[in-house]
């Protein structure tokens, strides 16, 4: 019994000052997850703490269950329309980019320690994938905004990458345990059955999640533990059949989060809770087994290969994959940058400690230091290099927070709450002129903390507060409405981002294209702008944007429902 309230008693304690140092971290500048690895390291053997923990078994068991959360998390907030804007070349980075950097790290880790060729691809190999739970979570900060397709292509990339790296240690350890037993083949059709299931079994789990939350007649409590277990569920059933887990568990969110899902905004946030449980509990169990003493004796040469890693292979690897896609230097040099390492490396550096090879003591300190110079060199600059790079884009979010709310024989209502911006246009508009379609009803409007009666709402003002009973269906559009019509504070600075001017609405929507080099598409050909642009987006509002290659339109006046003025931005 003393035992039992010892470690609930430590449990509790890791884990409220996790919780606390994402209060003040965040004013430091200093990545999250790596006060979560230090915790576990403060509490271990060589630490204050003391703890003896080297179940490496466990912690495989608990980081791969908490990687599963965190991948079905980020997955559900992965929305499709970002998935097919950057998923080829995410795949790419994934497959490829991981077997490059892989090559690259392995062979100068095999020179560095004196191994085996294939001891040191092994190395390569673990430490070879971005992490999900680093990349998240730094970049959803307050300090980051940057445009989708870089966002987009870092997180499916992160999220789509393990299955190569975990095909990658499991096919070199299988050569190490028994090199004449090996076969190219058999490895080749591992890749194929663990990338191939877990496609499959996770866009199938997902809808199946989906059919049965929105067929389940279950107390509101238990949709967001229901979608939970069907992550875990989906997650092992793939294992167990062969497949990726881990690409599993991110499809079947993405799918969970992109359809009509009863309670799916209480789903969206337990998950959030969950996911960030997870991390802390992940990252502190790895962080325990490590030893300082240990890592020490590795230093040297775990900081140079963290370098080639950083400075040679990961940006090799990306300025290959992304050679087709036409991505600009400066965003080719941030992807290289966040190529961050976490839990993933330290996970797969545990498979040949259970293993029992050769050298496995090695290759998991080397994994653990390299995770460390990963998460302070690149976790504490992320913010930093985006501002050097000029990608940073100004930060016009209005929307406060989404309650999921079931009437009673309904499914799929929200309370929607925005608020007014600084230089909205919305600003001084009554409610009645707001263009809401008739299944929008605006159920309060608060100023200045107080909640006022619709006969005082008058004019909209800058810092109103403005709740709606909306259709899901109808939020994208409010979406529009509210965030991309808020306008920067300073209209200067994102002029300057984007190097913006207005165009001729009536001009030539196929010689405009053909100006900037860029292919013609279908809807373009003769119409002008303004007709291109209302063929793509019916019933526009302002600030709706319509891609156009490298460039992008913008809608800044409306005419009678008609695009009247059209800016156009071109990213320098």
């Amino acid at each position: 019994m003393e035992l039992s309230n010892q470690l609930i008693f430590l449990a509790g304690s890791l884990f409220i000052t996790s919780i606390l140092a994402t209060v003040i971290t965040p004013r430091l500048g200093v990545p999250l997850l790596l006060i979560f690895l230090i915790v576990g390291m403060l509490a271990g053997e060589d630490g204050p703490g003391g703890v003896q923990f080297d179940d490496y078994g466990l912690a495989s068991l608990a980081g791969t269950a908490a990687l599963a959360v965190v991948l079905f998390d980020g997955g559900m907030r992965t929305s499709h329309a970002s998935f097919r804007l950057a998923v080829a070349p995410a795949a790419t980075l994934a497959t490829v980019g991981v077997m490059l950097t892989t090559l690259l790290v392995g062979g100068f880790s095999a020179w560095m320690f004196d191994l085996s060729l294939a001891e040191g691809m092994l190395i390569g190999a673990i430490v070879g994938s971005t992490d999900a739970a680093a990349v998240f979570s730094l970049l959803h900060t307050s300090a980051v905004k940057l445009n989708e397709r870089v966002t987009a292509a870092l997180e499916i990339e992160s999220g789509t990458n393990d299955p190569m790296a975990v095909f990658l240690t499991i096919a070199l350890l299988q050569y190490l345990l028994a090199p004449t037993d090996y076969s190219f083949a058999d490895s080749l059709l591992l890749l194929v059955q663990q990338m191939g299931l877990g496609a499959l079994i996770g866009i199938a789990g997902g809808r199946g999640a989906t059919f049965a939350l929105n067929r389940l007649e279950l107390s509101d409590s238990l949709y967001p533990l229901m979608a939970l277990f069907s992550g875990f569920l989906i997650f092992g059933f793939t294992g167990l059949l062969g497949g990726s887990g881990f690409l599993a568990a991110y499809l079947a969110g993405m799918e969970l989060g992109n359809r009509r899902v009863r309670g799916i905004a209480g789903i969206k946030r337990f998950h959030d809770g969950v996911a960030w449980m997870a991390q802390i509990g992940m990252f502190v169990i790895l962080g325990l087994l490590a030893s300082p003493r240990d890592l020490l004796q590795v230093a040297v040469p775990a900081m140079l290969i963290a370098l080639v890693l950083m400075l040679a292979a990961r940006p090799l690897a990306v300025l290959l994959c992304l050679l087709p896609f036409r991505f600009p230097m400066r965003e080719q040099v941030f992807i290289s940058w966040v190529g961050l390492r976490g839990s993933v490396p330290i996970l797969l550096a545990t498979y040949p400690l259970l293993a029992g090879v050769e050298n496995a003591g090695l290759f998991f300190n080397v994994a653990f230091f390299i995770v460390l110079v990963s998460l302070v060199v690149q976790g504490w600059t992320i913010a930093p290099a985006a501002k050097l790079l000029g990608l940073n884009i100004p930060d016009s979010a209005a929307l406060v927070r989404r309650v999921d709310f079931d009437l009673p024989g309904t499914r799929g209502y929200e309370i929607v709450s925005y608020r007014i911006g600084d230089s909205s246009p919305l600003i001084g508009m009554k409610s009645r002129q707001l263009p809401l379609d008739d299944i929008s009803r605006i159920v309060c409007l608060a100023r200045r903390g107080k909640i006022i009666s619709y006969r005082d709402w008058g004019n909209l003002r800058a810092g109103d507060y403005i709740s709606l009973l909306a259709s899901q269906e109808e939020l994208p559009k409010l979406d529009k409405l509210f965030q991309a019509q808020v306008r920067p504070q300073s209209a200067a600075e994102e002029q300057r981002f984007y190097g913006e001017f207005r165009i001729d609405p009536s001009a030539p929507a196929d010689a405009l294209a053909e100006a900037y080099g860029v292919p013609v598409p279908e809807a373009a050909k003769g119409r002008s702008v303004a007709a291109f642009f209302e063929t793509v987006i019916p019933r526009p509002v302002i600030g709706d944007r319509l891609r156009l290659g490298e460039v992008e339109l913008v809608v800044k006046r409306l005419d009678s429902d008609h695009v009247a003025e059209i800016w156009l931005r071109l990213p320098h």
